[in-house]
């Protein structure tokens, strides 16, 4: 994992720069050890996507003059999300805090990125996680689930495919909480890299070099959040104001498609899952069946 390139060779290494995210979490239990998937405010899926880039450099500069931009822009005077003390758009472009029109504007400028943006993604129903994790908890009552095994297992899983080879990978990771996880996250790639070998034959021998960043700082991380937002809408139920469910939402996914890799859903489909790939889109109806006969308002 650690071998550098050929220093004899005439040709430039190859570089790959790879940004990733999370989006919801992998919190399955309360701190009092009760269940909590399924309820109000803990989401129903976790996953991690990987967004191959390649000019960062110029996508920052980019996604900075558009925010500036906006920023700038009187009919967003006195919204409360441009203010800098809230620290939300004033500061970086997150999609969850974005008013709907911030939103427009930063899916259509990543979607004019074209095939310099690819996006890969691996997603993990927590239902079925939850099953198998009350199924080791009561055959061993000292088993206790830890969540961060299950982001290290989505990265091993998100980086042991055959996706684009590169001599070096510059692997710009968001920052989980407080806490450092470098050794972590070099474990979990070096576990990658085997499992790598092990289906294909062959290892990559690249040079890895991880960078636990700020998405403040490191701004392209910011175009990930987006593509991994565009996915949990798809994904996700949500609620109404009267707690009525609202339907999932394609459209987001749609729009950026084009640019989407791989999308590997971890519990759908056969023992690996299910893979959607350019060839193979992930569709609502095939993923989640008909939406439910809407009810005829009464007279």
């Amino acid at each position: 994992m650690d071998l550098l390139p050929d220093e004899s060779s005439e040709s430039e290494p190859d570089s790959l720069h790879l940004f990733v995210d999370e989006a919801g979490d992998p919190i399955l239990f309360h701190s009092s050890g009760k269940p909590i998937v399924g309820t109000k405010g803990c989401s129903g899926y976790f996953m991690l996507g990987k967004l191959e880039v390649g000019d960062p450099e110029l996508l920052a500069k980019q996604l900075s003059n558009l925010r500036q931009e906006l920023l700038a822009d009187g009919y967003f005077s006195g919204v409360e999300s441009f203010r800098p003390e809230r620290k939300k758009t004033a500061l970086l472009f997150h999609a969850k805090d974005d008013l709907p029109e911030v939103r427009y504007r930063v899916f259509n400028f990543l979607k004019s990125a074209g095939k310099d943006l690819r996006f890969h993604a691996v997603v993990c129903d927590k239902q079925a996680l939850l099953a198998k994790e009350t199924g080791k908890r009561e055959s061993d009552s000292a088993y206790r689930y830890k969540p961060d095994a299950v982001y290290d297992s989505l990265v091993r899983s998100l980086f042991s495919g055959f996706h684009r080879h590169a001599d070096i990978y510059h692997v710009n990771i968001a920052k989980r909480g407080q806490s450092n996880r470098n050794q972590a996250m070099e474990q979990a790639l070096e576990h990658a890299e085997k499992d790598f070998e092990s289906k294909f034959g062959f290892g990559r021998k690249a040079q890895w070099k991880i960078n636990i960043c700020d998405p403040r700082t490191t701004i392209c991380l910011q175009a990930v959040d987006y593509f991994l937002w565009a996915l949990q809408r798809f994904y996700e139920l949500r609620r109404g104001p009267n707690g009525e469910e609202l339907p999932r939402e394609d459209r987001f996914l749609k729009l950026l498609w084009p640019q989407v890799a791989e999308i590997h859903d971890l519990h759908f489909g056969g023992p690996s899952g299910a893979f959607y790939t350019p060839s193979k889109p992930l569709l609502l109806e095939e993923r989640f069946g008909p939406p439910p006969a809407r009810k005829k308002k009464k007279p």
